[in-house]
């Protein structure tokens, strides 16, 4: 567990350790160095909103580049990692060890992969056998780009395939192409299957807040997601949800939800990563939520 500096402030539980550092997977020629992505996640986890920051993640094939940044930074705490797989599942094992063999400076979480289009539970077994049971198996199954609805059926099957297998389904909601941006109605069906199989999720890309233009596209909004997974648990309108602009009446609808509520959204909404910035906090300060 990310611990927080000494004057650190109580994050409330929708929002602690919610929000992914994703900076790493970024590319090496446009993304910062490994150095100040260290340098940026430890000292939001040691600030007064220390709570709020989730996992570092990172592809395997930077992981020796992690490791001797935080030999060299010495954080007080251990690093909550999540290893992408970049280099095949092969390279899975090796990557695990080096991590737990960093025990002061590493725990490893999760581990995330993309699916092959034809995943099934043979290749989900595979997952398995390389991810000890303490963590987490995060497959992302590949969202069509086409307009086909049999391919939009395809890959709900497959996300719902995953989560019955005991892994965790990954969504990319964002992006600086439009292939990285799926509409409203791809959303709305990826929470409901999700939903339905209780299995908890992971949602990566988000640039924004609230859903609004980034990147010359309009882009899905951190409050936007948690409203809908709010509303998908309860039966109600969710793609309206993810359609709102108005990031005072999404605060205001967050602001509403029971203790059980939340424990819920959490319980389904696990993690989320944000790009370029991490950790949006002025935003939700302003907008009531992290008081």
């Amino acid at each position: 567990m990310t611990t927080a500096g000494a004057g650190s402030w109580p994050i409330p539980p929708l929002f602690t350790r919610l929000v992914d550092d994703t900076s790493l997977l970024r590319p090496r020629v446009a993304g910062p160095g490994v150095d100040a992505v260290v340098d940026r996640y430890l000292a939001a986890r040691q600030g007064r909103l220390g709570e709020f920051v989730g996992q570092l993640v990172c592809p395997i094939s930077r992981l020796p580049a992690l490791v001797a940044e935080l030999v060299k930074a010495a954080p007080a705490q251990p690093v909550d990692l999540s290893l992408v797989v970049d280099t095949g599942l092969g390279g899975v094992p090796k990557a695990l060890s080096t991590a737990l063999s960093r025990s002061s400076l590493l725990t490893p979480r999760t581990v995330e992969t993309a699916a092959p289009p034809d995943v099934d539970a043979i290749w989900l077994e595979r997952v398995a056998e390389f991810v000890p049971e303490d963590v987490v198996a995060v497959v992302e199954p590949r969202r069509p780009t086409d307009d086909d609805p049999k391919s939009t059926l395809a890959w709900l099957d497959a996300v719902r395939r995953v989560a019955e297998h005991g892994c965790a389904p990954k969504l990319r909601a964002g992006g600086i192409r439009a292939s990285d941006v799926p509409p409203a109605s791809d959303v709305e069906d990826f929470l409901n299957v999700a939903v339905a199989a209780g299995r908890g999720f992971t949602v990566f890309g988000l640039r924004g807040v609230v859903r609004g233009e980034s990147a010359g596209l309009v882009q899905h909004g951190l409050l936007n997601l948690l409203v809908a997974v709010a509303r998908a648990v309860a039966g109600a309108d969710v793609q309206a949800a993810l359609l709102g602009t108005d990031g005072a009446e999404l605060a205001a609808e967050l602001r509403q939800l029971s203790v059980g509520h939340v424990d819920r959204v959490r319980g389904l909404f696990a993690r989320c990563g944000a790009d370029p910035e991490p950790a949006p906090l002025d935003q939700l300060a302003d907008l009531g939520l992290l008081a």
